[in-house]
């Protein structure tokens, strides 16, 4: 009993002693630096790596964020969807995108119809709801218009 209650009053001191003012005296562990390198190491993902992300997850942006940094999104199938608020059929392909998402590998980039009529030129869109895949120069590949789901334009892409 006696051995008993000594460790019990002991161990508490140990803690003071370790916990003590002088910086010397407390050691950091053996493990925190090279726990901290590990961390700093997944944190610090280089730009590639993080293209190749965001090229296998599929994702849905507007066209300010994608034309901001095209180049960010050149490991990916990158589909420019023209559409409007009126558009019912737009509206329905945007629930659909919400809901489901975009598949792996596929970048959808909303277009708004009404405002960007240069854009419109540039690939020759006449009808709201159109689809036109780009490479990474921004070169239209192919145009097509009606589907309604991320599947739908996936399976479109060339």
């Amino acid at each position: 009993m006696k051995r008993s209650l000594a460790l019990l009053l002991a161990v508490p001191m140990l803690g003071l002693a370790a916990c003590g003012s002088d910086d010397k005296a407390a050691s950091p562990s053996p493990t925190a630096p090279e726990a901290m390198t590990k961390t700093e190491t997944a944190m610090t993902k280089t730009d590639e790596a993080m293209k190749q992300d965001a090229a296998a997850k599929g994702q849905i942006i507007d066209y300010k964020t994608y034309s901001a940094d095209k180049a960010k999104f050149a490991d990916s199938k990158v589909v420019l969807f023209f559409t409007a608020p009126w558009c019912p059929s737009c509206q329905e392909t945007n629930k659909n995108l919400d809901a489901d998402g975009a598949p792996d590998g596929l970048t959808v980039v909303r277009v708004d119809y009404d405002s960007e009529t240069d854009l419109k030129q540039q690939y020759g869109i006449t009808v709201q709801h159109s689809f036109v895949q780009v490479d990474k120069a921004g070169e239209k590949q192919k145009a097509w218009t009606g589907t309604l789901s991320g599947d739908e334009i996936k399976k479109q892409t060339v």
